[in-house]
Protein backbone atom coordinates (compact mmCIF):
# COMPACT_ATOMS: atom_id res chain seq x y z
CA UNK A 1 0.00 0.00 0.00
CA UNK A 2 3.11 2.55 1.00
CA UNK A 3 4.55 1.71 -2.35
CA UNK A 4 1.64 1.91 -4.36
CA UNK A 5 0.49 5.55 -2.36
CA UNK A 6 4.07 6.60 -3.31
CA UNK A 7 4.25 5.73 -6.94
CA UNK A 8 1.05 7.62 -7.07
CA UNK A 9 2.58 10.57 -5.30
CA UNK A 10 5.56 10.82 -7.56
CA UNK A 11 3.48 10.35 -10.95
CA UNK A 12 1.23 13.03 -9.53
CA UNK A 13 4.48 15.29 -9.20
CA UNK A 14 5.35 14.36 -12.55
CA UNK A 15 2.43 15.37 -13.71
CA UNK A 16 2.27 18.73 -12.16
CA UNK A 17 5.97 19.94 -13.20
CA UNK A 18 4.86 18.77 -16.57
CA UNK A 19 1.88 20.31 -17.40
CA UNK A 20 3.41 23.80 -15.77
CA UNK A 21 6.24 23.31 -18.49
CA UNK A 22 3.80 23.28 -21.23
CA UNK A 23 1.84 26.37 -19.99
CA UNK A 24 5.20 28.21 -19.75
CA UNK A 25 6.21 27.39 -23.01
CA UNK A 26 2.48 28.05 -24.64
CA UNK A 27 3.01 31.02 -22.87
CA UNK A 28 5.82 32.20 -24.21
CA UNK A 29 4.49 31.54 -27.82
CA UNK A 30 1.44 33.39 -27.52
CA UNK A 31 1.46 37.18 -29.32
CA UNK A 32 0.89 39.89 -26.42
CA UNK A 33 -2.65 40.47 -25.66
CA UNK A 34 -4.53 43.32 -27.19
CA UNK A 35 -2.05 43.39 -30.38
CA UNK A 36 -4.54 41.00 -32.05
CA UNK A 37 -5.38 42.70 -35.86
CA UNK A 38 -3.95 46.05 -35.18
CA UNK A 39 -0.89 45.14 -36.50
CA UNK A 40 0.88 43.87 -32.76
CA UNK A 41 2.15 40.92 -35.35
CA UNK A 42 -0.51 38.16 -34.77
CA UNK A 43 -1.97 38.34 -38.39
CA UNK A 44 -0.23 37.36 -41.41
CA UNK A 45 0.79 41.35 -42.99
CA UNK A 46 1.25 43.09 -39.75
CA UNK A 47 3.91 44.89 -38.77
CA UNK A 48 5.66 42.05 -37.29
CA UNK A 49 4.54 38.28 -37.81
CA UNK A 50 5.49 35.44 -35.46
CA UNK A 51 9.00 34.64 -36.57
CA UNK A 52 9.61 37.45 -39.09
CA UNK A 53 11.74 39.97 -37.26
CA UNK A 54 12.80 38.43 -33.75
CA UNK A 55 16.10 38.55 -34.54
CA UNK A 56 16.08 42.09 -34.72
CA UNK A 57 17.39 44.87 -32.00
CA UNK A 58 14.66 47.14 -30.86
CA UNK A 59 12.06 45.28 -32.38
CA UNK A 60 10.96 43.37 -29.41
CA UNK A 61 10.21 44.82 -25.55
CA UNK A 62 11.86 42.02 -23.47
CA UNK A 63 10.83 43.52 -20.47
CA UNK A 64 7.43 43.88 -21.54
CA UNK A 65 7.11 40.26 -22.72
CA UNK A 66 8.57 39.08 -19.61
CA UNK A 67 5.77 40.97 -17.63
CA UNK A 68 3.08 39.94 -19.85
CA UNK A 69 4.22 36.22 -18.95
CA UNK A 70 4.45 36.86 -15.60
CA UNK A 71 0.76 38.04 -15.24
CA UNK A 72 -0.77 35.16 -17.65
CA UNK A 73 1.14 33.14 -15.54
CA UNK A 74 -0.59 34.41 -12.71
CA UNK A 75 -3.87 34.49 -13.42
CA UNK A 76 -3.27 30.26 -14.32
CA UNK A 77 -2.19 29.74 -11.34
CA UNK A 78 -4.78 31.50 -9.32
CA UNK A 79 -7.36 29.27 -11.73
CA UNK A 80 -5.70 26.58 -10.66
CA UNK A 81 -5.83 27.70 -6.86
CA UNK A 82 -9.24 28.20 -7.17
CA UNK A 83 -10.05 24.80 -8.25
CA UNK A 84 -7.50 23.01 -5.88
CA UNK A 85 -9.62 24.75 -3.23
CA UNK A 86 -12.89 23.29 -3.98
CA UNK A 87 -11.43 20.23 -4.27
CA UNK A 88 -10.21 20.54 -0.91
CA UNK A 89 -13.34 21.30 0.46
CA UNK A 90 -14.99 17.94 -0.63
CA UNK A 91 -12.05 16.19 1.30
CA UNK A 92 -13.87 15.54 3.93
CA UNK A 93 -17.11 14.39 2.34
CA UNK A 94 -15.20 11.75 0.04
CA UNK A 95 -14.09 10.37 2.74
CA UNK A 96 -16.82 9.79 4.67
CA UNK A 97 -18.17 8.79 1.37
CA UNK A 98 -15.75 5.78 1.04
CA UNK A 99 -16.45 4.96 4.20
CA UNK A 100 -20.03 4.29 3.12
CA UNK A 101 -19.22 3.01 0.00
CA UNK A 102 -17.08 0.18 2.28
CA UNK A 103 -20.32 -0.51 4.61
CA UNK A 104 -22.55 -1.02 1.12
CA UNK A 105 -20.26 -3.65 0.05
CA UNK A 106 -20.11 -5.62 3.93
CA UNK A 107 -23.96 -5.22 3.36
CA UNK A 108 -24.34 -7.01 0.40
CA UNK A 109 -22.14 -9.65 1.56
CA UNK A 110 -24.19 -10.54 4.25
CA UNK A 111 -27.16 -10.38 2.28
CA UNK A 112 -26.21 -12.52 -0.23
CA UNK A 113 -25.18 -15.32 2.69
CA UNK A 114 -28.85 -15.18 3.79
CA UNK A 115 -31.45 -16.62 2.60
CA UNK A 116 -34.19 -15.08 0.81
CA UNK A 117 -37.69 -16.15 1.71
CA UNK A 118 -39.60 -14.21 -0.96
CA UNK A 119 -38.54 -12.73 -4.43
CA UNK A 120 -38.08 -9.12 -4.89
CA UNK A 121 -39.91 -6.30 -6.35
CA UNK A 122 -37.68 -4.23 -7.96
CA UNK A 123 -40.21 -1.11 -9.41
CA UNK A 124 -36.65 1.16 -9.77
CA UNK A 125 -35.09 -0.65 -12.97
CA UNK A 126 -31.38 1.18 -13.00
CA UNK A 127 -30.18 2.70 -16.40
CA UNK A 128 -27.60 0.65 -18.04
CA UNK A 129 -28.36 -2.62 -16.16
CA UNK A 130 -29.08 -5.65 -18.97
CA UNK A 131 -31.96 -7.16 -17.05
CA UNK A 132 -34.13 -7.01 -13.54
CA UNK A 133 -32.65 -10.63 -13.03
CA UNK A 134 -29.16 -9.03 -12.75
CA UNK A 135 -29.60 -7.43 -10.12
CA UNK A 136 -29.02 -8.54 -6.58
CA UNK A 137 -31.59 -9.82 -4.23
CA UNK A 138 -33.04 -7.63 -1.72
CA UNK A 139 -34.19 -9.18 0.81
CA UNK A 140 -36.41 -7.60 4.22
CA UNK A 141 -34.11 -6.83 6.71
CA UNK A 142 -34.54 -4.01 9.84
CA UNK A 143 -31.86 -1.96 8.16
CA UNK A 144 -31.62 -0.33 4.70
CA UNK A 145 -29.88 -2.54 2.07
CA UNK A 146 -28.96 -1.71 -1.10
CA UNK A 147 -28.93 -2.47 -4.94
CA UNK A 148 -26.63 -3.62 -7.16
CA UNK A 149 -26.88 -4.07 -10.66
CA UNK A 150 -24.36 -5.29 -13.47
CA UNK A 151 -22.80 -2.35 -15.04
CA UNK A 152 -23.45 0.06 -13.11
CA UNK A 153 -20.52 2.60 -11.84
CA UNK A 154 -20.82 3.83 -8.90
CA UNK A 155 -18.29 6.99 -8.60
CA UNK A 156 -16.52 7.52 -5.10
CA UNK A 157 -18.63 10.37 -3.99
CA UNK A 158 -22.11 9.00 -4.76
CA UNK A 159 -24.08 6.12 -1.93
CA UNK A 160 -27.23 5.08 -2.95
CA UNK A 161 -29.28 3.99 -0.18
CA UNK A 162 -32.37 1.73 -0.52
CA UNK A 163 -35.06 1.85 1.98
CA UNK A 164 -38.00 -0.22 2.40
CA UNK A 165 -41.06 0.08 3.38
CA UNK A 166 -43.96 -2.59 4.29
CA UNK A 167 -47.21 -1.45 3.74
CA UNK A 168 -50.90 -2.81 4.20
CA UNK A 169 -51.36 -5.20 1.69
CA UNK A 170 -47.57 -6.97 2.67
CA UNK A 171 -46.46 -5.95 -0.74
CA UNK A 172 -42.70 -4.04 -0.21
CA UNK A 173 -42.07 -0.56 -2.13
CA UNK A 174 -38.75 0.09 -2.85
CA UNK A 175 -37.53 4.05 -2.74
CA UNK A 176 -33.69 4.73 -3.57
CA UNK A 177 -32.74 7.74 -1.97
CA UNK A 178 -29.03 9.26 -2.46
CA UNK A 179 -28.22 11.18 0.52
CA UNK A 180 -24.96 11.78 0.17
CA UNK A 181 -24.40 12.55 -3.71
CA UNK A 182 -22.81 16.01 -4.66
CA UNK A 183 -25.47 17.71 -6.53
CA UNK A 184 -23.90 21.09 -7.56
CA UNK A 185 -25.26 24.40 -8.38
CA UNK A 186 -24.22 25.49 -11.93
CA UNK A 187 -25.13 29.32 -12.31
CA UNK A 188 -25.17 30.82 -15.51
CA UNK A 189 -24.04 34.21 -15.62
CA UNK A 190 -23.08 36.88 -18.03
CA UNK A 191 -23.43 40.78 -17.53
CA UNK A 192 -26.33 40.63 -14.57
CA UNK A 193 -25.11 42.58 -11.53
CA UNK A 194 -28.59 41.31 -10.06
CA UNK A 195 -27.00 38.11 -10.03
CA UNK A 196 -26.89 38.93 -6.79
CA UNK A 197 -30.66 38.43 -5.88
CA UNK A 198 -30.16 34.90 -7.11
CA UNK A 199 -27.25 33.94 -5.22
CA UNK A 200 -28.51 35.18 -2.43
CA UNK A 201 -31.28 32.95 -2.08
CA UNK A 202 -29.38 29.94 -3.29
CA UNK A 203 -26.85 30.58 0.10
CA UNK A 204 -29.78 30.95 2.14
CA UNK A 205 -31.49 27.87 1.25
CA UNK A 206 -28.42 25.67 0.83
CA UNK A 207 -28.55 23.23 3.64
CA UNK A 208 -24.93 21.80 3.03
CA UNK A 209 -21.90 23.84 1.16
CA UNK A 210 -20.32 20.55 0.87
CA UNK A 211 -22.90 18.66 -0.80
CA UNK A 212 -24.91 21.93 -2.77
CA UNK A 213 -21.28 23.42 -4.28
CA UNK A 214 -22.09 26.35 -5.82
CA UNK A 215 -20.34 27.11 -9.52
CA UNK A 216 -20.90 30.43 -11.08
CA UNK A 217 -19.92 30.30 -14.79
CA UNK A 218 -19.45 33.79 -16.11
CA UNK A 219 -19.02 34.54 -19.99
CA UNK A 220 -19.06 38.40 -21.32
CA UNK A 221 -16.33 39.63 -18.95
CA UNK A 222 -18.27 42.03 -17.36
CA UNK A 223 -16.16 43.75 -14.44
CA UNK A 224 -19.07 45.01 -12.45
CA UNK A 225 -20.36 41.72 -12.85
CA UNK A 226 -17.26 39.40 -11.62
CA UNK A 227 -17.06 41.88 -8.68
CA UNK A 228 -20.56 40.97 -7.47
CA UNK A 229 -19.69 37.61 -7.91
CA UNK A 230 -16.24 37.29 -6.32
CA UNK A 231 -17.74 39.43 -3.32
CA UNK A 232 -19.08 35.56 -1.78
CA UNK A 233 -15.55 34.59 -1.41
CA UNK A 234 -15.52 31.55 -0.92
CA UNK A 235 -19.23 30.10 -0.62
CA UNK A 236 -18.71 30.33 -4.81
CA UNK A 237 -16.88 28.93 -7.32
CA UNK A 238 -16.31 31.48 -9.67
CA UNK A 239 -15.20 30.27 -13.18
CA UNK A 240 -15.26 32.36 -16.23
CA UNK A 241 -15.17 31.12 -20.10
CA UNK A 242 -11.98 32.58 -21.79
CA UNK A 243 -13.57 32.88 -25.46
CA UNK A 244 -15.21 36.30 -25.41
CA UNK A 245 -14.91 36.52 -29.03
CA UNK A 246 -17.90 36.86 -31.61
CA UNK A 247 -19.18 34.08 -33.74
CA UNK A 248 -19.45 33.87 -37.31
CA UNK A 249 -22.49 33.48 -38.05
CA UNK A 250 -24.99 33.85 -41.83
CA UNK A 251 -25.91 37.89 -42.04
CA UNK A 252 -29.63 36.72 -41.47
CA UNK A 253 -28.65 35.18 -37.40
CA UNK A 254 -26.26 38.56 -36.82
CA UNK A 255 -28.68 39.69 -34.45
CA UNK A 256 -29.00 36.18 -32.69
CA UNK A 257 -25.42 36.79 -31.60
CA UNK A 258 -26.33 36.60 -27.97
CA UNK A 259 -27.85 33.05 -28.77
CA UNK A 260 -25.03 31.42 -29.99
CA UNK A 261 -22.99 32.85 -26.79
CA UNK A 262 -25.03 31.44 -24.63
CA UNK A 263 -24.79 27.92 -26.57
CA UNK A 264 -21.09 28.20 -26.60
CA UNK A 265 -21.21 29.62 -22.89
CA UNK A 266 -23.57 26.45 -22.03
CA UNK A 267 -21.07 23.82 -23.52
CA UNK A 268 -17.99 24.87 -22.12
CA UNK A 269 -19.46 24.86 -18.64
CA UNK A 270 -20.94 21.92 -18.96
CA UNK A 271 -17.74 20.61 -19.39
CA UNK A 272 -16.07 22.19 -16.79
CA UNK A 273 -18.66 20.21 -14.40
CA UNK A 274 -18.96 16.84 -15.91
CA UNK A 275 -15.27 16.92 -17.59
CA UNK A 276 -12.68 18.97 -15.72
CA UNK A 277 -14.38 18.31 -12.19
CA UNK A 278 -15.50 15.06 -12.62
CA UNK A 279 -18.92 15.28 -11.02
CA UNK A 280 -22.22 13.06 -11.68
CA UNK A 281 -24.65 15.82 -11.97
CA UNK A 282 -25.72 19.45 -11.98
CA UNK A 283 -28.38 21.51 -11.48
CA UNK A 284 -28.09 24.44 -13.77
CA UNK A 285 -29.71 28.12 -13.74
CA UNK A 286 -29.53 31.04 -14.87
CA UNK A 287 -28.09 34.49 -13.16
CA UNK A 288 -31.82 35.44 -13.72
CA UNK A 289 -33.82 33.09 -10.88
CA UNK A 290 -34.97 33.30 -7.58
CA UNK A 291 -35.44 29.39 -6.37
CA UNK A 292 -38.09 28.26 -3.46
CA UNK A 293 -37.33 27.26 -0.13
CA UNK A 294 -37.62 23.24 -1.15
CA UNK A 295 -35.34 24.21 -4.16
CA UNK A 296 -32.70 21.87 -2.67
CA UNK A 297 -35.08 19.29 -1.24
CA UNK A 298 -36.84 18.93 -4.69
CA UNK A 299 -33.92 17.75 -6.28
CA UNK A 300 -32.27 15.93 -3.91
CA UNK A 301 -35.66 13.61 -3.88
CA UNK A 302 -35.94 13.28 -7.98
CA UNK A 303 -32.24 12.20 -8.43
CA UNK A 304 -32.70 9.07 -7.56
CA UNK A 305 -35.88 8.67 -9.69
CA UNK A 306 -33.80 10.39 -12.56
CA UNK A 307 -30.96 7.90 -12.23
CA UNK A 308 -33.13 5.10 -12.34
CA UNK A 309 -35.44 5.45 -14.84
CA UNK A 310 -34.02 5.74 -18.74
CA UNK A 311 -37.54 7.30 -19.80
CA UNK A 312 -36.83 10.44 -17.89
CA UNK A 313 -33.89 12.80 -19.21
CA UNK A 314 -34.26 16.04 -16.80
CA UNK A 315 -35.90 17.13 -13.99
CA UNK A 316 -36.82 21.00 -14.15
CA UNK A 317 -37.98 23.51 -11.31
CA UNK A 318 -40.38 24.99 -13.79
CA UNK A 319 -43.92 24.64 -14.80
CA UNK A 320 -44.73 27.00 -17.72
CA UNK A 321 -48.64 26.99 -16.81
CA UNK A 322 -47.51 28.37 -13.16
CA UNK A 323 -49.16 31.02 -13.54
CA UNK A 324 -51.17 31.52 -9.93
CA UNK A 325 -54.50 31.19 -11.48
CA UNK A 326 -53.70 28.41 -13.03
CA UNK A 327 -51.97 26.38 -10.23
CA UNK A 328 -54.03 24.01 -7.17
CA UNK A 329 -52.08 26.63 -3.96
CA UNK A 330 -53.23 23.36 -1.83
CA UNK A 331 -50.94 20.79 -3.81
CA UNK A 332 -47.85 22.08 -3.24
CA UNK A 333 -46.13 18.50 -3.64
CA UNK A 334 -48.01 17.36 -6.60
CA UNK A 335 -45.32 16.49 -9.53
CA UNK A 336 -46.13 15.38 -13.51
CA UNK A 337 -44.30 13.98 -16.02
CA UNK A 338 -44.10 16.38 -19.25
CA UNK A 339 -42.79 15.32 -22.68
CA UNK A 340 -41.83 19.16 -23.34
CA UNK A 341 -38.35 20.41 -21.84
CA UNK A 342 -39.12 23.12 -19.30
CA UNK A 343 -35.53 24.44 -18.64
CA UNK A 344 -35.29 27.14 -15.73
CA UNK A 345 -33.83 25.41 -13.31
CA UNK A 346 -33.25 21.56 -14.17
CA UNK A 347 -30.91 18.81 -13.66
CA UNK A 348 -29.32 16.75 -16.07
CA UNK A 349 -26.72 13.64 -15.48
CA UNK A 350 -23.31 13.64 -17.17
CA UNK A 351 -24.51 10.35 -19.23
CA UNK A 352 -27.17 12.52 -20.93
CA UNK A 353 -24.31 15.13 -21.39
CA UNK A 354 -21.80 12.59 -22.99
CA UNK A 355 -24.71 11.76 -25.14
CA UNK A 356 -25.36 15.47 -25.99
CA UNK A 357 -22.12 17.42 -25.95
CA UNK A 358 -20.88 15.82 -29.45
CA UNK A 359 -24.28 17.19 -31.18
CA UNK A 360 -24.82 20.62 -29.26
CA UNK A 361 -25.67 22.83 -31.23
CA UNK A 362 -24.63 26.33 -32.32
CA UNK A 363 -27.17 28.21 -31.09
CA UNK A 364 -31.27 27.90 -29.73
CA UNK A 365 -29.93 24.91 -27.54
CA UNK A 366 -33.48 24.94 -25.47
CA UNK A 367 -35.47 24.59 -28.99
CA UNK A 368 -32.44 22.23 -29.87
CA UNK A 369 -33.80 20.21 -26.87
CA UNK A 370 -36.89 20.09 -27.83
CA UNK A 371 -36.84 18.46 -31.01
CA UNK A 372 -37.07 14.50 -31.40
CA UNK A 373 -34.09 13.62 -32.20
CA UNK A 374 -32.80 14.66 -28.65
CA UNK A 375 -35.69 13.87 -26.35
CA UNK A 376 -35.78 10.23 -27.88
CA UNK A 377 -39.35 9.86 -26.54
CA UNK A 378 -37.95 10.73 -22.90
CA UNK A 379 -39.81 12.97 -20.39
CA UNK A 380 -38.91 14.96 -17.41
CA UNK A 381 -40.25 15.79 -13.83
CA UNK A 382 -41.97 18.77 -13.08
CA UNK A 383 -44.11 20.59 -10.30
CA UNK A 384 -47.32 21.90 -10.28
CA UNK A 385 -45.82 24.81 -8.33
CA UNK A 386 -42.55 26.04 -9.79
CA UNK A 387 -39.91 26.27 -7.67
CA UNK A 388 -37.81 29.01 -9.30
CA UNK A 389 -39.03 32.34 -11.08
CA UNK A 390 -37.41 34.57 -13.76
CA UNK A 391 -36.97 38.09 -12.62
CA UNK A 392 -34.80 38.53 -15.81
CA UNK A 393 -36.99 41.17 -18.23
CA UNK A 394 -33.81 42.11 -19.55
CA UNK A 395 -31.98 39.83 -22.46
CA UNK A 396 -31.05 37.98 -25.25
CA UNK A 397 -34.77 37.12 -26.17
CA UNK A 398 -35.55 41.21 -25.51
CA UNK A 399 -38.53 40.07 -22.94
CA UNK A 400 -40.52 37.79 -25.05
CA UNK A 401 -43.32 36.22 -22.89
CA UNK A 402 -42.20 38.08 -19.89
CA UNK A 403 -44.71 40.60 -19.48
CA UNK A 404 -47.73 38.25 -20.98
CA UNK A 405 -46.54 35.15 -18.91
CA UNK A 406 -42.96 34.98 -16.86
CA UNK A 407 -44.00 37.44 -14.54
CA UNK A 408 -47.06 36.24 -13.21
CA UNK A 409 -45.50 32.78 -12.68
CA UNK A 410 -45.92 31.88 -8.87
CA UNK A 411 -43.11 30.40 -7.14
CA UNK A 412 -43.31 28.03 -4.34
CA UNK A 413 -43.40 29.53 -0.09
CA UNK A 414 -44.11 26.16 1.39
CA UNK A 415 -41.45 23.52 2.19
CA UNK A 416 -42.62 19.99 1.13
CA UNK A 417 -40.01 17.03 2.61
CA UNK A 418 -39.85 15.54 -0.88
CA UNK A 419 -37.28 13.36 0.36
CA UNK A 420 -39.71 11.62 3.01
CA UNK A 421 -42.28 10.72 0.76
CA UNK A 422 -42.27 7.92 -1.85
CA UNK A 423 -42.12 9.35 -5.47
CA UNK A 424 -42.16 6.28 -7.19
CA UNK A 425 -45.51 7.51 -8.41
CA UNK A 426 -43.40 8.99 -11.46
CA UNK A 427 -42.40 5.80 -12.81
CA UNK A 428 -43.61 5.21 -16.21
CA UNK A 429 -45.51 2.63 -16.19
CA UNK A 430 -46.92 3.77 -12.57
CA UNK A 431 -47.62 7.02 -13.50
CA UNK A 432 -49.46 6.55 -16.99
CA UNK A 433 -51.91 3.25 -15.48
CA UNK A 434 -52.89 6.43 -12.93
CA UNK A 435 -52.74 9.28 -15.05
CA UNK A 436 -54.27 8.82 -18.46
CA UNK A 437 -57.42 6.85 -16.33
CA UNK A 438 -57.98 10.22 -14.29
CA UNK A 439 -57.92 12.01 -17.62
CA UNK A 440 -59.78 10.06 -20.18
CA UNK A 441 -62.49 9.28 -17.25
CA UNK A 442 -63.18 12.85 -16.51
CA UNK A 443 -66.06 13.93 -18.08
CA UNK A 444 -65.53 15.63 -21.59
CA UNK A 445 -67.31 19.12 -21.29
CA UNK A 446 -67.50 22.27 -23.74
CA UNK A 447 -65.48 25.92 -23.34
CA UNK A 448 -68.46 27.39 -22.89
CA UNK A 449 -69.60 25.40 -20.04
CA UNK A 450 -66.37 26.15 -18.10
CA UNK A 451 -66.97 29.38 -18.84
CA UNK A 452 -70.09 29.63 -17.79
CA UNK A 453 -70.01 27.05 -14.94
CA UNK A 454 -73.11 27.41 -14.13
CA UNK A 455 -73.85 23.85 -15.46
CA UNK A 456 -70.59 22.29 -13.50
CA UNK A 457 -70.63 20.67 -10.16
CA UNK A 458 -67.68 20.36 -8.20
CA UNK A 459 -63.90 21.05 -8.87
CA UNK A 460 -63.75 18.36 -11.49
CA UNK A 461 -61.55 17.53 -13.33
CA UNK A 462 -62.77 17.86 -16.73
CA UNK A 463 -61.78 17.36 -20.07
CA UNK A 464 -61.63 19.75 -23.09
CA UNK A 465 -60.87 17.80 -26.50
CA UNK A 466 -58.78 19.60 -29.10
CA UNK A 467 -57.98 17.25 -32.55
CA UNK A 468 -55.74 19.56 -34.71
CA UNK A 469 -53.56 22.53 -34.44
CA UNK A 470 -55.75 25.23 -34.69
CA UNK A 471 -58.38 23.45 -31.96
CA UNK A 472 -55.85 23.36 -29.84
CA UNK A 473 -54.60 26.81 -30.35
CA UNK A 474 -57.90 28.26 -29.68
CA UNK A 475 -58.64 26.54 -26.58
CA UNK A 476 -56.01 27.59 -24.81
CA UNK A 477 -55.86 30.91 -25.67
CA UNK A 478 -59.20 30.86 -24.10
CA UNK A 479 -58.44 29.20 -20.80
CA UNK A 480 -55.42 31.25 -20.39
CA UNK A 481 -52.35 29.23 -20.79
CA UNK A 482 -49.38 29.16 -22.86
CA UNK A 483 -50.84 28.56 -26.79
CA UNK A 484 -47.19 27.73 -28.63
CA UNK A 485 -45.57 24.26 -29.46
CA UNK A 486 -42.18 23.54 -30.11
CA UNK A 487 -41.61 19.78 -32.42
CA UNK A 488 -45.59 19.69 -31.70
CA UNK A 489 -44.89 19.48 -28.27
CA UNK A 490 -47.16 21.93 -25.90
CA UNK A 491 -46.01 23.01 -23.47
CA UNK A 492 -46.31 20.88 -19.86
CA UNK A 493 -47.53 18.37 -22.23
CA UNK A 494 -47.68 14.85 -21.28
CA UNK A 495 -49.02 12.64 -24.23
CA UNK A 496 -50.62 15.96 -25.64
CA UNK A 497 -52.25 16.57 -22.27
CA UNK A 498 -51.78 19.53 -20.77
CA UNK A 499 -53.28 19.65 -17.17
CA UNK A 500 -54.52 23.12 -15.12
CA UNK A 501 -57.16 25.03 -13.37
CA UNK A 502 -59.84 27.24 -14.59
CA UNK A 503 -61.68 28.89 -12.16
CA UNK A 504 -60.66 26.79 -9.90
CA UNK A 505 -61.33 23.70 -11.64
CA UNK A 506 -59.30 20.86 -12.81
CA UNK A 507 -59.08 20.68 -16.49
CA UNK A 508 -57.17 18.36 -18.74
CA UNK A 509 -56.93 19.95 -22.54
CA UNK A 510 -56.53 17.00 -24.11
CA UNK A 511 -56.43 14.70 -27.48
CA UNK A 512 -58.50 12.26 -28.40
CA UNK A 513 -57.86 9.05 -26.47
CA UNK A 514 -56.08 6.57 -28.49
CA UNK A 515 -53.28 9.39 -29.32
CA UNK A 516 -49.91 8.02 -30.13
CA UNK A 517 -47.85 10.48 -31.40
CA UNK A 518 -46.91 14.05 -31.90
CA UNK A 519 -47.10 16.24 -35.09
CA UNK A 520 -43.90 17.94 -35.91
CA UNK A 521 -45.99 20.01 -38.41
CA UNK A 522 -47.75 21.54 -35.75
CA UNK A 523 -44.76 23.90 -34.48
Amino acid sequence: MVRKKGSLILCGAFLFVAWNALLLLYLWGRPPIGHLGEGGGAEPGGKEEWGVGRGKVGRVNLAGEVIRLAEEVEVQLETQKKLLKQIESHRAVWARQKDIGKRETDDIKEVKEETVHQPPQTPFPVKNSVDISDQTEVKHTQKPVHTVAQGLKLEQHEATEVKQEIIENNEVTTVVSSSEVIIPILVIACDRVTVKRSLDRLIQYRPSPELYPIIVSQDCGHAETARVIGSYGDQVTHISQPDLSDIRVRPEHRKFQGYYKIARHYRWALNQVFNTLSLSTVVIVEDDLEVAPDFFEYFRALHPILLSDPTLWCVSAWNDNGRDALVDPSKADLLYRTDFFPGLGWMLLKEMWAELEPKWPSAFWDDWMRQPEQRKDRSCIRPEISRTITFGRKGVSLGQFFDQYLRYIKLNTEFVPFTKQDLSYLLKEKYEEKYIKEVYSAPLVKIEELQQGGTLKGPGPYRVQYSSRDSFKVFARNLGVMDDLKSGVPRTGYRGIVSFLYRGRRVFLAPPQGWTQYDISWS
